[in-house]
Parts: structure tokens; sequence; C-alpha cells
């Protein structure tokens, strides 16, 4: 996969699916565009893709405040002329894990506020340059969360159904104008979000291992490879398109 001088903007590039995603695209020429709400974390991302030769830069990011997602996008296009890639990979989890009656009201306009508004805000000033530009790739990070049930977790689950409707809904609008948008819905795999989720019951581990037939939790590199996958050209015909990476798990 070539992506050549490819300006790719990530964001929550501080952990997770986004640091990797990050790495691996800036290993494969990419300009990246690192940012997320914790600055220091994002930084040591951007010192790591530097030592390794890589081109890449760190800015403070809170996708939940339109103003500064439209900041880092003139930023952007000011310092390089163009978004190429945009990959919508911030994302946090509720606090409580709650049947939908007991949930709270702090998680849900939390988890919607980062989940799913901050992606709007995203695809839509990304949309606006790309259209500008005559061609454009945007790759949002669902979930499987966001394409079947998911008890005890309800802000989680809509926000994520919310991005793959979003993605679809989009790509639908933007096929004509050389605009790609596709949505990667990983299952459980390591990151902050599965360690909060691992830490509320003794047995979840276990339990949530027994739903993957592969019997192991994802990596976020394995994620990563696909999200630099669709950021290529070798995924030129492919739009509107969910792509689960879960072991398995949606079998069920």
């Amino acid at each position: 996969m070539d992506l050549e001088n490819k300006v790719v903007v990530v964001t929550g590039a501080g952990s997770g699916i986004g640091a990797a995603s990050a790495a691996l695209m800036a290993s494969l020429g990419a300009k990246v565009i690192a940012s997320d709400i914790d600055l220091k974390s994002v930084e040591e991302v951007v010192a790591d893709i530097k030592r390794s030769g890589g081109e890449a830069a760190a800015y403070q990011l809170d996708v939940r405040q339109y103003e500064e997602v439209d900041a880092l996008m003139s930023k952007v296009v000011k310092d390089h002329g163009s978004i190429d890639v945009l990959v919508n990979n911030a994302g946090i989890g509720g606090k409580d894990q709650s049947k939908t009656a007991e949930h709270t009201l702090d998680d849900w306009e939390n988890v919607i506020a980062v989940n799913q508004t901050g992606v709007f805000y995203c695809m839509k000033l990304g949309l606006i340059q790309m259209m500008v530009q005559g061609y454009g790739n945007i790759i949002n990070i669902a979930s499987l969360a966001g394409l079947k049930a998911s008890g005890n977790n309800l802000s989680y689950s809509a926000s994520k159904f919310a991005v793959v409707g979003m993605t679809k809904s989009a790509a639908l609008e933007y096929g004509s104008k050389n605009i790609r948008i596709n949505a990667v819905c990983p299952g459980y795999t390591h990151s902050s979000l599965l360690d909060q989720l691992l830490a509320s019951r003794p047995d979840m581990e276990q339990k949530l291992k027994r739903l993957i037939p592969m019997g192991r939790f994802g990596e976020a590199a394995e994620v990563a490879e696909t999200v630099a996958w669709l950021a290529s050209d070798k995924s030129k015909y492919i739009t509107g398109q969910t792509i689960t990476i879960d072991g398995g798990t949606s079998l069920h």
C-alpha cells in the first residue's frame, strides 16, 4: 500500500486504534496530522513516528467543539493544501454499564457528544474542503456495537449505529463527487475502552472471549491495517461500506 504524500488527519490518535493507524500510515508515506484531546499522549505518538522516519504533527483537539475542529481543518489546508484522508476515530465509552432505564444522563450526553456529534463536525468540515479540492476519503471508526445489539451500553451503541448511518448517507450523497466514505467496525479490541469494560466485572474477560470464535481480542494494529487499506488507492471502488474486524464475533 502506498500513501506517499497523502495528507491524513486522524482524530483520537493518542492511543489505541488511532495511534496505530497514524503510525502505520506514516510508515507508508503519509503526512499525518495526529490530534487528540490529550495533547501529551498524541505528542508521544508523533515523536515515535518521527523517530521511525515518518512525517507527522501533533495537535490538541476536542471534537465536541465545532470551532476547534474548524480551526484544525483550516490549519491543515493552509499548511498542506489539502485533506486527502480523514480518519474519524475519537471516541469514548460510558462510565457505567447499565440498562437503559438506569442509564445516566451524563453518559448519554458525553458519549453522544464525542462519538456522534464529533464525527458529524469532522465529516461536515472535511467534506466542505474535499468538495473544493475535488476528491477525498473519509474513514469512520464505528464498532460492532453499531451493527448489532449491545446490552448495558445504550449511548455507545446509539452513537455507533449513528456513525454507520452517517457513513452510508454521506457516501450516497458524495459518491459522484470523487469522495469515498467508509466505516470500520472493530469488535473487542485491546484499547482503553476494552480495559474499562474488563474492569467492570472479574469474569468479563473470559465471558467476552467465549463470544469470539477466534478466542482472542483484536489488536489495534490489525484494525490499522484495514484503515490504511481504505486510505489507499487499493480500495478506490469501495464506498458506503462497513468492514467488520471482530474475529468472527458477529457470526453469533
